[in-house]
């Protein structure tokens, strides 16, 4: 076989056609054992003959071509078939395989691309809005149905989610708020030092972490811990398909699953806010005391006299606020993600940074209508 692959090496042979036209025949095998160490200069004869318009090309008497040797000739015509070429049909199908399709045309320029992405993220926050509208209202409603039937109330939901997001939170709100405290009286002590102001360590400590600083440090430690575990519960719920059991069974999912978050977070969390605010002020004690020696039993007494109650009041209920919405903002997030990984991962995100961002609205919110309480 290698015997007779040799002995019919490719041939060359230019000629004048029947209608005085030059042309070039190509005969014997054009194959990759065939051209052997003749294909750089067989390549440089054929683009010599390829610079030749006119001239008409015959490849209907080679007797066996493969793939190296149509690249052979694709690229010795500049890829591009010759004005005058005849050929086989199988060899038609050779190069029709080489042949690159034109690529699309470059899309026109959209000038008001502003005003479409502005556009879509418009509809997009209106759906937001109308689906939080609706969970909202369905959670009104269940909450009138258990009214009138309290031994449908699901206790034990609700008491699993305040221990999840309540007392298993304890530990990182605790160790995040005393080390804020202590970054918050450092820096501050060293500033009032420098005035002889010392004792007002007290009143900036106090109104500062007991106000917002305690508030707002909780919320985004829930958000960012239990609110992205309400997202995760739920969509892997929808990807195993646990949600459509529950619907063919006929239990509701805001009955059964969204209204136990919301309240056990709402419940729990101006706990949690107390509690970071406690160590928060622990930490910034222990500061004050080490770098102005203010004794510990000074700071808590002159603490009840420099911050109103109405401080702590009003922390307070910006914690039941943010952990009803962190919870709804979750839940509905959850119930959004569809069937697939990627959709869970999506969601889970979405509801840790939409949740932290409306914790900074309400906290700007907060802030607006209750400027003039608490503050002497």
């Amino acid at each position: 076989m290698q015997e007779d692959q040799d002995i019919n090496p490719i041939v060359l042979r230019r000629e004048t056609g029947d209608d005085g036209a030059p042309r070039l025949v190509l005969s014997g095998r054009c194959t990759l054992t065939s051209l052997g160490g003749r294909m750089r200069s067989l390549s440089a004869e054929l683009a010599g003959y390829a610079a030749d318009p006119v001239l008409q090309w015959d490849i209907t008497e080679i007797a066996q071509m493969d793939d190296v040797g149509a690249v052979l000739l694709w690229r010795a015509w500049g890829e591009r078939r010759p004005a005058h070429l005849l050929l086989r049909p199988e060899q038609e199908r050779l190069l029709d395989r080489l042949q690159t399709p034109p690529g699309p045309p470059p899309p026109a320029r959209d000038w008001l691309w502003p005003v479409k992405v502005l556009g879509r993220g418009a509809f997009l926050l209106w759906e937001h809005l109308l689906s939080l509208l609706i969970l909202s209202g369905q959670l009104l409603l269940d909450a009138l149905y258990l009214v009138g039937h309290p031994q449908r109330i699901p206790w034990r939901e609700i008491s699993a989610n305040l221990y999840r997001t309540g007392a298993q939170a304890l530990g990182i709100t605790a160790l995040v708020g005393f080390l804020i405290g202590i970054v918050l009286s450092y820096l501050s002590s060293r500033q009032l030092q420098t005035l002889g102001a010392d004792i007002f360590i007290i009143n900036i400590l106090g109104v500062s972490i007991i106000r917002e600083l305690g508030p707002v440090l909780a919320a985004i430690l829930v958000a960012g811990r239990s609110g992205s575990s309400m997202t995760a519960q739920l969509g892997v719920m929808r990807v195993t398909e646990e949600l459509d059991a529950l619907t063919v069974m006929g239990i509701p999912h805001s009955l059964r699953l969204v209204l136990p978050k919301v309240l056990a977070l709402g419940i729990a969390m101006p706990l949690v806010v107390l509690w970071t605010s406690a160590t928060a002020l622990i930490g910034g004690m222990v500061v004050a005391e080490i770098q102005l020696g203010l004794g510990h039993q000074f700071f808590f007494r002159k603490l009840a006299d420099v911050v109103p109650v109405a401080n702590l009041w009003l922390g307070l209920g910006k914690g039941v606020v943010c952990g009803m919405v962190i919870a709804l903002i979750s839940c509905h997030f959850g119930l959004r993600i569809k069937s697939n990984t990627e959709s869970l991962g999506e969601g889970t995100t979405n509801s840790v940074v939409t949740s932290i961002t409306v914790v900074i609205i309400i906290d700007a919110i907060f802030a607006v209508v209750f400027s003039n309480v608490g503050l002497k």
